[in-house]
Parts: structure tokens; C-alpha cells; sequence
């Protein structure tokens, strides 16, 4: 049982990486195949086929619940009903909206926001609301989120923003269909009034309603750095700890009570299954919470049928209902490690001899889960807590003895006895504030996370046989040799940049600026995107990942072009999360906190044979701010690269009068963006680029790269990127120019394609 369900799940995994799906015809061929297979009763290969035709099926019919591109840009009519919890920012709500109707054909459901509303915003409202839409699209860069696929995941085919006029009509306020959703939001607000001050109470949101959304980042970071982030949101192993402790209240109490016209077992089981679906109802049936729901519904289902099964088979039960029920959860981190901690708790505690006691077992499956959990965590965030299994010792019996069950049982009870709710809240908050402090703690100690490149497939392999010999039981011979075969994971190198060379890489932040180049031993970055909120900036969701994912922690140069928000607006996170020998930028009065220098025409420095050189601004100018812009040229041994910022006509005509043939560039990054008032044909003509980098949003509000200008480009018969549609693009200057797209060579089937 346990192999078929493996071998279907591999079918799966294959589908998703796929670069498109495969035509119709192929899934005839696939159907023909399964047939013969079936005849063959090769039931192994049987289960490959099944999982790669279910993979495909589904993800096209998911595919095709997408906004059509002629719709885009479009005012479109709908309603319907707001999903989830909406999320509170500074100046907008943003919220999963379900379509009941609609004049076209748009997808099911909508990610929407809605800017400065003027009126309250619930889940289970009905809405009539006039949209402009968009098909799915984010930022494509390595090692940053794909926020393509988690749309895809979650079934939202388009996403967009609310129109004031026509003005938005509140419908209802609720109804018998949204009536979950009406629930879970009476929830939080009741929380909050019950605890207006309290700094504990996104903490209770998050692990009694799954509502992780008021989580502050310093939360998210201090979770992460101690390896406790998976208590922190209601997961697998609250809601198995909940229906755990019913399932022995349940059987202890029906026992004393003497009814034997059910036996304990039964009642106990069915209370506990009860308990599990009651809880993942409270998250919205959140796919964490479905996942573990299930698993505790077929274990449940074998205890009331009498069955004597073996905890693998109940595993592969569940895996293989999760899969079938949805494909596309192995496109979710959490589905690994969620089913991989199991599998490790299993293989180092089931069917051992001498089975250790409550506390003994509890600390063995801290130590289990820590470890084993590594390589994955490696693979998937290129960090790993060394605090962790310590931080969780404590964390674990906190959250899981004291703070879930008492939340719980102040949820239920709070509409009807709130004073007796207030006071199980006060007992929840200093428990949550004494762990806080705790894990603070332990997170200032140094070397607490370390954070290397992500590992490699060869790497993995030999992980996962060095763990599963590490746990074996005692007296396996050479459990030792565990740990060497995971050695692999830490010496896993990126390829060597030679002397002489550069590695140079446009970021996709959207409507902004930001461009990594590497040298054989050094960092610089030129600008770093936008900042939107106080929690959201490109310097944090896009610039940190990617540095974290070369391994580098620090900077030997940040150069800021100019102080417009969309070049300036993520310094503040990068530099909280790595710091920069020296700063460089036109606005050093903006930057007074990290010591910068002016920039400057005629400063210059050499680092491994790569000569920069500041081109402009010159000493004294006045020209705007988007003239001013620092202008750096690189040269390599092999090729050069001009880096422009937002310098428009003024500042190009005074680099073409200043340096004429200097300005000699194989890679031009555009001018501010493609825009109408810049690359002008003088400057062109004096760059002479065999290849031209535009950094723009997709379908950006100013209309970026113009067409005026793309036509210069074609004019002179020059190649450009769009980091629009290509993501991330990579530029090599060795013996020869290598330009990558990120989403040509990386993309998959769910991904934007131009």
C-alpha cells in the first residue's frame, strides 16, 4: 500500500516540473497506457500513470478558471462574497472575493483590494462591486516567493482592485452559505474586544481562527529564528493534539459512566473526529487544517470499524486522499513537512522495543523532527534554526498543554459566560508573553540561525538514507555514518565567478529598480526597489531571498541611484538583514543613518580585475533628481555594463557631451524604465548595446517601456529583456555574453508566459 501510494505521488511531482502541460492528445495516449498496464496488472507502473493523468487533468481544468488577457484593464461587474478574513493594511483591505455573478467570464475567485474603503469589510458579506482585473502574475526571481503558483494553489484565477465609482453596494450581511465565514469573524472581533491591548492577541487569532495576517514581522522573524513558526498558526499537530486529548477525556468518562451500548472506543473516536472538524472549521478549512482533519478521520474510522491497522497504512491512507481530493498540495512546503514529520515520528517510535515514557518520547520526537526536518528546511528557506530542538522544548509543551486548549475552551464559552472567558484569555496572554520573552531570548544568541545556498538534488539523496540510518534502532551497526552522508548538505557550492569576469543580475521588483552584480569575491547592489507599506517592501520579499540564496551575507557596496521610492524604498530591510561595507547615492541626506558618500563623476575602484567607475551625476549640476541619478559603468575583461537609473533626456545628452565613445556598453540597463523621456537616439548611438535590460511592472500604470522607445531598439537592431515578462533576467560577461531569462528557464505550466 505504502509503495503505490509513494509511486503515484511521484507522478505527480514529475507533472509540476513540466514547463507547460501536455495536449490533449497526450492524455489519450496516457489513458491508452493505463489500460494496457491494467491488463498487464502492473500495478506499479499502474499508480505512476495515474498520478501523472490525474496531475495533468486537474491542473488544466485549474488553468482554465483564469481571467481572459482581452478582459484585463477592463471595468467588470461582479458579485458575490467576501471569502476570508480580510486583511487590514495601512490604506487598503485586501480579500479573497467568491463570484456568484457576473455579465463576463471571469474566474470563481478573486484576489482583490480595495484602497482607503469607507465602509467596514467582514467575511460572509455580499457585495456587488465594480473591478479592474488582471490574470495572475508576481515577481519571478530566484530564490523569491512564487506568488504565481501560490495563486494557482489557492484557485484564484485573477486579481485586481476595487472601483469607487460606480460606488461598491453592501448586499447582505450574511448568509446561510457564508455562514462559516460569518462565524470565524464574529470570532475576531469578540477577540478584540475581549482583548483590545493585549500584545498576545495575534498569537490568539492565529491559533485559534488560523488568522496569521496581524502577525507583525518582528513576530514572523523571531518565530523563524527559533524554528517555532509551526505553532505559531493552527497546523497538523494542534489540531491531532486537540482530538488526541478528547479521545482519552471521551473514553475515560464514558468508561466511568457504564453506558456499554456504544463502547468508549466508538464514542471516543467519533467525539475526537468531531473535535478535529470543529477546529478546522474555525481556520476555514485552511489546507493544513483539511489535511490533518482527514488523517485523523481515517484513523478515526478505524477504531469505530475495529480495525487493527499499522500507523504507515493510516499514513498512506491520508496521503493518497489528500492527493486525489488535490494534486497541487505538493506544490505547498507545508505538505512536505508536515507528512515527512509524521513519517519520522512513526519510523523512530513505532514498533520499537521498550517504548519510552510521556516526557522521554517527547523530547525523542523534538530531537527527531529537528533533525530530520533540516535537509528540507534547507531546500525550501535556505536556513535552518540551530535553537530549534531547545526553543521547541519549551514552545511545544507552552502551546500544545496550556495556551491551544485554554484559547479554545475561552472561544467556545465567550459569548456566554465572557467574564469566565476573559479570565481563561488573561491565563492564554502571560503564558504567550512569558514564551515570548523565552524565545527572544534565545533568538539574540549568536549563531542561533544559519542560513547557506540551497542544496542540491545529490545533496538530498544521500540526506534522506543518513537520516532514516541516524534514527534506526539501537544496535543497527554504523548509525554513525548517518551524519557523514549529511555532509553533503553543507558543502554544496554556487559556480565560481573567474577574475576578469561578472555576473550581473536585473531583479523583478515590479515597477522599480534593483541589480545584483557579482564579482570572484565581491557584492554590490544598485537600488532596491520599492517600499509599500510598513511591512512590505521589495527589499525584504525580493532582494534578501535572493542574496540568501547565493549564500551571501553581506555587501561590499549599495549604491542607491536616487531617493524615488521605487529605487530607495527597501534599503531599510536590506540593511537590517545584511549590512554594506559602504553606501553610495545622490540623496545621501535620505540615507543619514548608514553613513553614505555623495556620488559622483570620477570615483572608481577595482575589485578582482572589474574596474567601476561613477559616470554621473557631476559635481554641482542642477538638474532634477531623476537626472541626478548615479550612473555606474563596469568593466569587465570581456564586455561592459552601464547602469542608468532614471536619467532621462538632459543627463543623457550631458553623458554623450562628457565621455562620446566611452559610454561603449555591451549590457545597457533602460533609462528610467523605457520611458518617453529617456534612451534617446544620441545616447543610444553613443552606448551601442548588444543588449538592453528594462525594468518595469507589468502593466504599470505609466505605460513603461513606451513603444517610441521599444522602436528605437528595434531600430538599431538591438535584443532587450522586460523584466515584466522574462522575471529576473541574468547576464554573464566572461568569454562570451550569456543572457538568462528566469522565467524562460525556469518557469513552469502555472507561470506567465509572454
Amino acid at each position: 500500500m505504502v509503495v503505490f501510494v509513494l509511486i503515484f505521488l511521484a507522478g505527480i511531482v514529475c507533472v509540476q516540473q513540466m514547463p507547460a502541460l501536455p495536449e490533449t492528445d497526450w492524455l489519450a495516449v496516457g489513458a491508452v497506457g493505463f489500460g494496457i498496464l491494467a491488463w498487464l496488472r502492473y500495478w506499479r507502473g499502474l499508480f505512476f500513470v495515474a498520478g501523472v493523468i490525474w496531475a495533468v487533468v486537474f491542473a488544466s481544468i485549474r488553468l482554465t478558471d483564469r481571467l481572459p488577457e482581452q478582459l484585463a484593464g477592463q471595468d467588470i461587474q461582479v458579485q458575490g462574497y467576501i471569502a476570508d478574513l480580510p486583511e487590514h493594511e495601512e490604506n487598503h483591505v485586501r480579500f479573497n472575493f467568491r463570484v456568484v455573478k457576473s455579465a463576463e467570464n471571469v474566474p470563481d475567485t478573486l484576489r482583490l483590494t480595495w484602497y482607503y474603503p469607507d465602509q467596514p469589510i467582514k467575511a460572509g458579506q455580499d457585495w456587488s462591486f465594480t473591478v479592474r482585473l488582471k490574470p495572475p502574475h508576481g515577481n519571478f526571481n530566484p530564490g523569491g516567493f512564487d506568488y504565481e503558483r501560490w495563486l494557482f494553489v489557492e484557485g484564484i484565477g485573477a486579481t485586481g482592485y476595487v472601483r469607487t465609482k460606480p460606488e461598491p453596494k453592501l448586499m447582505d450581511s450574511g448568509s446561510t452559505k457564508t455562514s462559516l465565514l460569518v462565524w470565524r469573524q464574529h470570532i475576531a472581533e469578540q477577540l478584540g474586544q475581549i482583548m483590545p491591548n493585549s500584545d498576545s492577541l495575534p498569537l490568539i487569532k492565529a491559533l485559534t481562527i488560523g488568522d496569521g495576517d496581524s502577525l507583525s514581522p518582528l513576530q514572523w522573524d523571531i518565530f523563524r529564528r527559533t524554528g517555532t513558526t509551526h505553532l505559531m498558526v493552527i497546523s497538523g499537530s494542534h489540531i491531532g493534539l486537540i482530538a488526541g486529548l478528547v479521545y482519552l477525556i471521551v473514553i475515560r468518562l464514558w468508561a466511568w459512566s457504564g453506558v456499554l451500548a456504544w463502547s468508549p472506543q466508538k464514542v471516543a473516536a467519533i467525539m475526537a473526529l468531531a473535535t478535529a472538524i470543529f477546529y478546522a472549521g474555525l481556520t476555514g478549512f485552511s489546507v493544513p487544517a483539511q489535511r490533518s482533519a482527514l488523517m485523523i478521520a481515517i484513523a478515526m474510522i478505524a477504531v469505530v470499524q475495529q480495525r487493527n491497522t499499522r500507523p504507515y497504512n493510516v499514513l498512506a491512507v491520508a496521503l493518497f486522499a489528500v492527493l486525489v481530493v488535490d494534486p497541487l498540495v505538493v506544490l505547498s512546503a507545508g505538505f512536505w513537512l508536515s507528512f515527512i514529520a509524521v513519517s519520522l515520528i512513526i519510523y523512530s517510535i513505532a514498533g520499537r522495543l521498550g517504548k519510552p515514557g510521556f516526557f522521554r518520547g517527547s523530547i525523542k520526537i523534538n530531537w527527531v523532527t529537528s533533525i530530520g526536518l533540516a535537509p528540507l528546511l534547507l531546500y525550501f528557506f535556505q536556513q535552518v534554526s540551530l535553537i530549534a530542538p531547545l526553543a521547541n522544548l519549551i514552545a511545544v509543551p507552552v502551546i500544545s498543554l496550556v495556551v491551544v486548549p485554554l484559547a479554545l475552551l475561552a472561544t467556545l464559552v465567550m459569548f456566554i459566560a465572557p467574564l469566565v472567558a476573559g479570565k481563561l484569555f488573561f491565563v492564554v496572554d502571560m503564558a504567550l508573553q512569558g514564551l515570548w520573552w523565552g524565545l527572544v531570548k534565545l533568538a539574540d544568541l549568536p549563531l542561533s540561525t544559519i542560513t547557506h545556498i540551497q542544496p542540491s538534488w545529490w545533496a538530498l539523496c544521500f540526506a534522506v538514507p543518513g537520516i532514516l540510518l541516524l534514527f534506526a534502532p539501537n544496535g543497527t551497526p554504523s548509525r554513525w555514518l548517518g551524519l557523514v552522508m549529511l555532509f553533503p548538505l553543507a558543502f554544496t557550492e554556487s559556480s565560481k565567478i573567474e577574475p576578469g569576469a561578472i555576473k550581473m543580475t536585473l531583479l523583478d521588483v515590479g515597477q522599480g529598480l534593483s541589480v545584483v552584480v557579482q564579482t570572484t569575491n565581491h557584492i554590490l547592489v544598485y537600488d532596491t526597489g520599492a517600499k509599500f507599506s510598513s511591512t512590505s517592501d521589495m527589499g525584504l520579499s525580493v532582494l534578501v531571498p535572493f542574496l540568501r540564496s547565493l549564500g551571501i551575507d553581506k555587501m561590499d557596496s549599495l549604491i542607491v541611484s536616487h531617493g524615488d521610492n521605487d529605487h530607495i524604498g527597501g534599503v531599510d530591510s536590506l540593511m537590517a538583514n545584511l549590512r554594506a561595507e559602504n553606501t553610495l547615492t545622490s540623496v545621501p541626506q535620505q540615507l543619514r543613518n548608514y553613513a553614505p558618500v555623495q556620488c559622483k563623476a570620477g570615483q572608481s575602484w577595482l575589485w578582482d580585475k572589474v574596474k567601476f567607475s561613477i559616470m554621473s551625476p557631476q559635481t554641482n549640476n542642477l538638474l532634477s533628481e531623476n537626472d541626478n541619478s548615479c550612473v555606474l559603468q563596469i568593466q569587465a575583461q570581456h564586455g561592459t555594463a552601464l547602469l542608468t537609473g532614471d536619467i532621462e533626456a538632459a543627463a543623457e545628452s550631458w553623458l554623450v557631451e562628457t565621455y562620446g565613445d566611452k559610454l561603449k556598453a555591451d549590457v545597457l540597463v533602460a533609462p528610467h524604465h523605457g520611458s518617453q523621456t529617456s534612451s534617446t537616439s544620441a545616447f543610444l548611438e553613443a552606448a551601442q548595446p548588444s543588449v538592453i535590460l528594462i525594468p518595469a511592472g507589468y502593466r504599470n500604470q505609466f505605460g513603461h517601456p513606451h513603444q517610441e522607445v521599444l522602436q528605437r531598439y528595434r531600430d538599431l537592431h538591438v535584443e532587450w529583456f522586460n523584466s515584466a515578462e522574462d522575471g529576473a533576467i541574468q547576464v554573464t560577461v566572461d568569454n562570451h555574453l550569456e543572457v538568462e531569462s528566469w522565467r524562460e528557464t525556469e518557469g513552469r505550466y502555472w507561470n506567465y508566459k509572454k
